[in-house]
């Protein structure tokens, strides 16, 4: 089962790599790499402004602080002028613990100053390397785009693109019916000509010497009916005997019926 687990795991993820493969367009790729590195950009630029404002927010601390000592000193001064040695003393020991903020300051003043300046070149760095990957961004996708247009063009002159294909076989069907029309119209065309498509039912027109044909055996065959019929009423077999070979009775001659069909 594990065995099984495993391979169906490989199968999946082999389709899914090859299904993103074929989703994957590099310039959107490309694209969103460079959306990345604009976006580390801005953080490194935000971390410089940020160690920026607080090395000038010490610079404030230090100034107020030497402002402070400054005008203790003074004081001191003063005071020891006007015999307050007390007041001296206490004004130079507070001035001496401000100095030692000062120079707490100073240290990390100095330390931010660093960190700025670091932050600055990394920037600086990141920028030249991020209009570097702008500008081979800007290359690979357009090479891109005319290795692709130029894919398509010929594939539509050699047919083997999609649309190509498409159009390829509705031409390849309708020369294929056209062909079988033609086949067909020629086929029909010969078993005319041959008279095996002749009216089988006996309603179509006939020619003019079959039409005079079954007009003059019509005509004989009333003209020896009669000729039986009054054969019969006359009461005589040989009348009869006459009127079935055709003769007149009472005559060696042929009937009139007769003499007209052997004329004709």
């Amino acid at each position: 089962m594990s065995g099984v687990m495993k391979r169906m795991g490989m199968i999946f993820r082999a389709k899914a790599n090859k299904a993103l493969d074929r989703a994957e367009d590099p310039r959107e790729t490309l694209d969103y790499s460079y959306q990345k590195q604009l976006e580390l950009l801005q953080k490194v630029r935000r971390g410089v402004a940020d160690v920026a404002t607080s090395r000038k927010r010490l610079e404030l601390q230090l100034n107020q602080l030497q402002g402070q000592s400054a005008k203790l000193e003074d004081q001191g001064r003063k005071a020891l002028a006007l015999g307050r040695e007390d007041l001296a003393r206490e004004a130079l020991a507070r001035r001496a613990s401000l100095q030692q903020q000062v120079s707490d300051l100073e240290v990390q003043h100095q330390t931010l100053q660093g960190e700025e300046e670091k932050l600055t070149l990394a920037a600086q760095r990141l920028q030249a390397k991020v209009d570097a990957f702008r500008t081979k961004k800007e290359t690979i996708k357009a090479t891109y785009t005319a290795a692709q247009a130029q894919t398509r063009i010929a594939e539509s002159f050699s047919g083997i693109s999609e649309e190509m294909s498409d159009v390829g076989l509705a031409i390849q069907r309708a020369e294929d019916k056209t062909a079988q029309l033609q086949a067909r119209a020629g086929a029909i065309d010969e078993l005319l000509a041959s008279g095996a498509l002749d009216d089988q039912s006996g309603l179509g027109s006939k020619d003019d010497i079959q039409a005079e044909l079954d007009r003059l055996s019509g005509g004989t065959d009333v003209e020896l009916e009669l000729q039986r019929m009054k054969a019969e009423l006359a009461g005589g077999p040989s009348a009869q005997q006459q009127a079935i070979e055709g003769g007149a009775p009472g005559t060696g001659q042929p009937s009139q019926t007769q003499h007209r069909f052997d004329k004709q």
